[in-house]
């Protein structure tokens, strides 16, 4: 063993020897090992992003949309063909149906959203406010930093109470605790029973997947929204076909204040949004297509309303962006085979240049697994300085990209011992060809060698 340990020492110095050539032959090993960690780290960046959004979505949720007309656009003859057609739109009706009727939900909620101005203590901002069942928090993993949900007595009475976004309680109430204040919202005065914990998910570009600014709302109880701020069913809203859409049984003698309302003149439709959680995830096809049967039925065969399932959107993009970064990792790759192949050449030109010395130890006693070690090892020390130096670089490099870009990048210790085995196994594969071609050589003919 100490024999081989000499071999090693030669290995090394006839590296520090030739120091250019040797950081030449490593470079190949340092930006493949850096490109390879680099990928692997957007690409896991990018996953946990998607999961981060998933979680955000919730679980297993389906959403169901109203499709709102937009004023002055010719209709196709498709939407000459409906207009004739009465449906009520989405409303709290369709929620009590879905709910009673498919076995497969495990939680729903309505959502109604109106922006506005909030008011407290004479500071005003832009805020939003959000008509919900208290299912909603769970449908979306919102969890209490302080206070309460909405009890059945508020949510079936319309009780002016709501739970605020960390961002509604940093601005107004940084230095008092909000439960028990009051908050103003457009004409209606509110009463703070909870806060939310505040999230750090960046979610930009998802509101179109069910994704809301939660830090920034105000929840109240959907029925106080119907009360107190905004119910379309009890406006005449579809002036084309003549229809007054009217409230059901209680809603008709439900009072408005003066709060500046979202434009209804093409809106009939009286929740924004219908949020469909199922039990399993293996429902979610199955109850997408029951749900888009009886919503049709439901609204006389008037397709008014859109069905997405946000978590499915998700992970088609995740696996697309799998596949790019699969892509990605396998040109990576490529530089650490083009850089094993760049030191198996620059070993094979090193044995040529060194025949005389090979001659010399063999003629003084070293045997051929003491050459095969010295040029292995030269291999193998170049590719593993190579590595380590690599893997710095890859590190520091997806820091640097999550500094000065949007995207996010995570380094795994999964992903630093692959990229670092793998140029250690470079080392050894592409090294031993020519430590063994140098082992082959004849003593005299290598002494003789000019």
């Amino acid at each position: 063993m100490k024999r081989y340990f000499h071999d090693i020492i030669i290995a090394l110095e006839s590296i520090l020897t030739n120091k250019l050539k040797s950081i030449l032959t490593a470079l190949g090993i340092i930006f493949g090992v850096m490109a390879v960690i680099t990928m692997l780290a957007i690409g896991k960046g990018a996953q946990q992003e998607i999961l981060d959004q998933i979680k955000m979505v919730g679980v297993n949720n389906i959403l169901i949309t109203p499709i709102v007309e937009a004023d002055n656009t010719e209709e196709g003859e498709e939407g000459a063909r409906q207009q004739g057609k009465f449906s009520r739109g989405l409303s709290l009706m369709d929620v009590e149906a879905i709910l009673e009727v498919i076995p497969s939900v495990q939680r729903i909620s309505p959502e109604i959203s109106l922006n506005s101005f909030v008011l407290q203590n004479g500071r005003r901002s832009a805020a939003k406010i959000v008509g919900v069942s208290t299912d909603y928090f769970e449908l979306y993993n919102l969890a209490l930093d302080n206070g309460s949900f909405f009890n059945e007595f508020q949510r079936e009475h319309g009780v002016t109470v709501c739970i605020v976004g960390a961002n509604i309680r940093s601005k107004f109430f940084s230095h008092i605790d909000p439960v028990g204040q009051y908050i103003k919202f457009g004409d209606v005065w509110l009463k703070i029973i909870g806060v939310l914990e505040r999230t750090e998910v960046s979610l930009t570009g998802f509101e179109t997947t069910g994704v809301n600014v939660y830090n920034d709302n105000i929840y109240i109880p959907v029925k106080t929204m119907l009360m107190r701020f905004q119910n379309r069913a009890l406006v005449n809203t579809r002036d084309n076909s003549g229809i007054s859409i009217r409230g059901f049984g209680s809603m008709m003698r439900m009072s408005f204040s003066s709060t500046p309302s979202q434009n209804t003149t093409s809106n009939y439709h009286q929740l924004d949004r219908i949020i469909v959680q199922v039990k399993e995830t293996e429902q979610l096809n199955a109850t997408t297509e029951i749900l888009s049967r009886m919503m049709l039925r439901r609204h006389q065969d008037v397709k008014d309303f859109e069905i997405t399932v946000p978590e499915l959107l998700l992970k088609q993009q995740q696996r697309t962006k799998d596949v790019f970064n699969i892509v990605l990792g396998a040109i990576a790759s490529i530089s650490l085979i083009v850089g094993g192949i760049g030191i198996m050449n620059i070993m094979f030109a090193s044995v040529m240049e060194r025949i005389k010395e090979i001659g010399t130890r063999m003629a003084i006693g070293a045997n051929k697994t003491d050459i095969v070690v010295q040029f292995l090892s030269e291999a193998i020390l170049i590719s593993v300085t190579g590595g380590f130096i690599g893997v710095f670089l890859g590190i520091l490099f997806a820091q640097i990209i999550e500094k000065f870009s949007d995207i996010v990048t995570i380094v795994s210790p999964f992903s630093v011992v692959i990229a670092f085995g793998v140029s250690a196994a470079v080392g050894v594969i592409f090294g031993y060809s020519p430590a063994k071609r140098a082992a082959e050589k004849d003593p005299i003919e290598s002494l003789r060698y000019e």
